[in-house]
């Protein structure tokens, strides 16, 4: 005789997360990823800057792919990339949150650091957060190029950056969003640690 299963069971609650996230893999721009792939791969070749930011747990993201694309990627053979993640920066987000307010948590520190040519990607589940919409449109200013991470409706960052990456999704939905951007953030990783120089020897391809 048959068991039924319960609504409320690991086995339900659990399949159904992994197909609603297959759901949403499935649907990733594979053209959009491709330019923001080009990119990165210019900013490396430049040796310009890539700065990532997020709140909560794209913030995580952000430091778990900075630490991808500044050591994953010397595998290629190309020059290191330079990124850095800036929600890491614990006492110096602090002190702007506490001295000039939250909003101004990313912005802050850009203002020392970019330069013209860098790139600033932001990952937002809502695309709704101030302090990122704030260093996109400093990030303007100064000159860089902007990339955003998204879910949900793509909210208001989905029209002020230069390039996005959608993960059309219920709004709330931020474990899916979250899980499909730290996927597509191994897929970017991956083409730059394969991105080879046109003499690397088979070995060395073999062996990254």
């Amino acid at each position: 005789m048959a068991v039924a299963v319960e609504p409320w069971s690991v086995k339900h609650l659990t399949s159904e997360y992994l197909e609603a996230l297959s759901a949403l893999l499935l649907r990733v721009d594979l053209d959009a990823l491709g330019r923001i792939a080009e990119r990165l791969r210019a900013a490396r070749d430049a040796g310009a800057t890539v700065y990532v930011a997020g709140n909560g747990g794209s913030a995580a993201t952000a430091s778990h792919w900075v630490n991808d694309l500044g050591k994953a990627t010397k595998g290629s053979g190309r020059p290191p990339l330079r990124a850095m993640s800036l929600p890491d920066n614990v006492s110096w987000l602090t002190a702007l949150a506490n001295d000039e307010g939250y909003d101004r948590v990313f912005s802050g520190q850009l203002e020392n650091f970019a330069k013209p040519g860098d790139v600033l990607v932001v990952l937002s589940a809502s695309g709704n957060s101030a302090n990122l919409l704030g260093a996109v449109e400093l990030a303007a200013r100064m000159g860089l190029a902007t990339v955003g991470l998204l879910g949900f409706d793509g909210g208001l960052l989905k029209s002020k950056v230069s390039e996005y990456l959608w993960i059309p999704s219920d709004p709330g939905a931020y474990g899916l969003v979250e899980d499909a951007h730290a996927a597509v953030c191994h897929a970017l990783t991956r083409c730059l640690a394969e991105d080879y120089p046109p003499d690397a020897s088979p070995i060395a391809r073999n062996h990254s």
